[in-house]
């Protein structure tokens, strides 16, 4: 083998070791070593390596995680194991008798391994020979659906076993939950509701929706991560108890998680059960409840399991967040690209700590299906910030319910006869409609398009409502006297704002296109529009086959995005825009101190306003977050920081006063 074929290859290798070693820190360990950047660059390098030289891809190196496109439905495959169901309680009485029987049946050596019940998908991998073999879906507990390509594209399932501290066995057959964080799911909610797509009601609905996309790219999109609590079959591996299992099971690579505890008596679970029902809000993802397992392996063997559950094992779950109420009415709300949407209006209850008055109903065809009549008891579920939900409707009792629900024929904004499409009814008076304008103008200036901050839902409203702004380009036509004459603005408040709007005019061509408000284009696909065709007059031009070159958009998108340039009104609307002054920049980032860092602001700034300081990060090739997370580069501290300098502190993130930021700044060549 030549010399330089042997160097490329260990090149490579030394490469995927890498990336699969700082997978190991950020997924298993939780301690990530170095920044999103770094690790970005380890994976471009080695993608670069392998489509220059084919020979040198292997099966299980981290490009190949997203491979292939969209296939056809899912196989179904029978399990290693039965992945059977838990028997569960929520009665203290009942986990005192079930531990009075294991008990009887272990005697005094008897050890309990505590761990949080995670509300995920339950999923099942399949390693054979340290290697992936394939992900399967729960199904019906004896057989799932493999979605085997969707599961390798998740950073969190290691496609091969780690084998430095243990060599992988034969067989391993891992069962763990496929988890959204509520961060995550939150955003990925925000996604579907700018794009008008249907939201999830909540994230373990959102975790087994984004495993079963037909296209794995979608899936890989998705905030999701795999949590391994048991081995369900292993050849070639031999353990004692639980919690050599969960050792093991880090050690090959595979994330558990950091909340089991020992515990031997009654009291102990008690005293676990409270103390996570305190943190469940606090962990950052879903759990319902707290799982009891047997901790010794033969012991369980012993104990066997009936035909449905293990009897080593009981799930004590949390009090329900879930109380019964009344529909007091069903009214429409019109959202930013005209879509319908009919909303539960409640009698006010308390959910888990919180007064819910709404819920959605999603789209007519839910409301018939489900057939929610005002009038109309109903269970309502919320669980942490997720959208409250509609569980279902109680028997009524007596007397006659109200008529069925029907979506209005016209616009309640504007009064244009509405369209249906599949599920959803839309206003096709995109900017003449106050509701669209109000929420499309909240959009036009929110982070990630013009990112001025002081209009938010109540000042787009007000402004739509005084008729000062009947289209996106009346924005930069505002004065100070504008502002003056609605509630809530003195001069000095009005003078920042226009200040403000008027800094905003010039913008690069990604964020002024997600601020158009394109249906189905969101930050990324935006990015992704304008690195491939690189001006608005190009972009505008562009054919339908063209657009649906672009990464991530695709036929339907890029159809939607051809209908949106070519429709005379917004056509009218993006040449106002331009007409207005608003300038579209470069795209190219200029290298310097920046480059390649995470900044956060915390604080009042005396320089600059928070979207000035957010474009100079920008513009010298760093990125800027509204959060502090163990990634974060560093946090400039403002006057009167925040909680963000708490995690800040708690992450050992570099601290910088806005002095030594200006610094920075003009050690670039900007004087300020």
């Amino acid at each position: 083998m030549p010399a330089r074929t042997r160097d490329r290859r260990a090149e490579a290798e030394r490469l995927r070791e890498q990336i699969r070693h700082h997978d190991y820190l950020y997924y298993v360990r939780d301690r990530p070593a170095i920044s999103d950047e770094a690790y970005d660059r380890l994976l471009v390098r080695l993608q670069k390596l392998e489509t220059a030289h084919p020979e040198l891809v292997t099966p299980d190196s981290p490009t190949q995680r997203v491979a292939g496109r969209a296939s056809g439905a899912f196989v179904t495959v029978r399990h290693a194991a039965p992945m059977i169901s838990l028997e569960s309680t929520r009665e203290r009485d009942e986990v005192a008798r079930w531990d009075d029987r294991m008990r009887k049946a272990l005697g005094p050596t008897l050890r309990y391994l505590l761990e949080p019940k995670l509300d995920g998908a339950s999923m099942e991998l399949v390693y054979e020979r340290g290697r992936l073999a394939r992900g399967v879906t729960r199904g019906n507990g004896d057989e799932g659906e493999a979605v085997t390509a969707n599961v390798r594209t998740l950073a969190s399932v290691p496609l091969a076993l780690r084998t430095t501290v243990r060599s992988a066995p034969r067989l391993l057959s891992v069962r763990g939950e496929i988890m959204m964080g509520l961060r995550g799911f939150e955003r990925l909610n925000k996604q579907l509701v700018q794009r008008d797509e249907e939201p999830f009601a909540n994230p373990r609905n959102a975790a087994a929706g984004s495993l079963r996309q037909l296209d794995p790219r979608v899936t890989a999109e998705r905030p999701l991560r795999f949590i391994a609590y048991e081995i369900l079959a292993v050849e070639g591996a031999e353990f004692t108890d639980d919690e050599e299992v969960l050792a093991a099971l880090r050690d090959w690579g595979l994330g558990t998680t950091d909340h089991t505890e020992e515990g031997r008596t009654l009291a102990d679970i008690e005293r676990y059960h409270a103390a996570m029902n305190a943190r469940r809000d606090a962990l950052g993802y879903e759990i319902d409840g707290v799982v009891i397992k047997v901790a010794d392996l033969g012991a369980r063997e012993r104990l066997g399991a009936t035909g449905h559950h293990p009897r080593w094992a009981l799930a004590y779950k949390f009090p329900p967040r879930v109380e019964i109420t009344r529909v007091e009415d069903i009214t429409v709300q019109v959202g930013r690209t005209g879509v319908l949407t009919p909303v539960a209006l409640l009698r006010p209850v308390e959910v888990g700590g919180v007064t819910v008055s709404r819920a959605t109903l999603h789209n007519a065809s839910e409301v018939k299906r489900r057939d929610i009549r005002v009038g109309d008891t109903v269970r309502v579920y919320r669980a942490g910030d997720v959208i409250p939900e509609i569980v279902e409707r109680l028997p009524q009792r007596r007397g006659r319910r109200h008529a069925p629900f029907r979506m209005p024929a016209r616009c309640p904004a504007c009064g244009t006869r509405v369209q249906t499409e599949g599920p959803m009814t839309l206003c096709p008076n995109r900017f003449g409609c106050p509701a669209q304008l109000k929420r499309s103008l909240q959009h036009f200036a929110s982070e990630g398009a013009l990112d001025v901050q002081g209009i938010g839902e109540e000042t787009a409203n007000a402004l739509v409502d005084h008729g000062l702004v009947r289209e996106p380009a009346d924005l930069f036509a505002l004065t100070v006297d504008d502002f003056g004459s609605l509630e809530g603005f003195a001069e000095k408040s009005a003078r920042k704002l226009v200040d403000e709007i008027a800094a905003a005019r010039s913008l690069p061509l990604h964020r002024f296109l997600y601020a158009l408000g394109i249906p189905g284009i969101g930050v990324t696909v935006a990015r992704d529009l304008a690195d491939r065709f690189g001006t608005m007059d190009a972009l505008r031009s562009a054919t339908r086959a063209a657009l649906a070159e672009t990464p991530r958009l695709g036929a339907t998108r890029a159809a939607d995005v051809y209908a949106f340039f070519h429709n005379a009104r917004t056509k009218r609307v993006v040449d106002r825009l331009l007409a207005a002054g608003v300038e579209i920049t470069r795209e190219g980032r200029r290298r310097g101190p920046l480059s390649g860092k995470r900044v956060v602001f915390t604080g009042g700034l005396g320089t600059f306003t928070r979207p000035e300081a957010k474009k100079l990060v920008e513009s010298l090739g760093g990125r800027t977050s509204e959060n502090v997370g163990p990634n974060t580069d560093f946090v400039v501290v403002g006057e009167s920081p925040g909680e963000k300098l708490d995690e800040a502190r708690k992450y050992g993130i570099r601290e910088m006063s806005e002095r030594e930021f200006l610094g920075l700044l003009r050690q670039a060549g900007i004087k300020k």
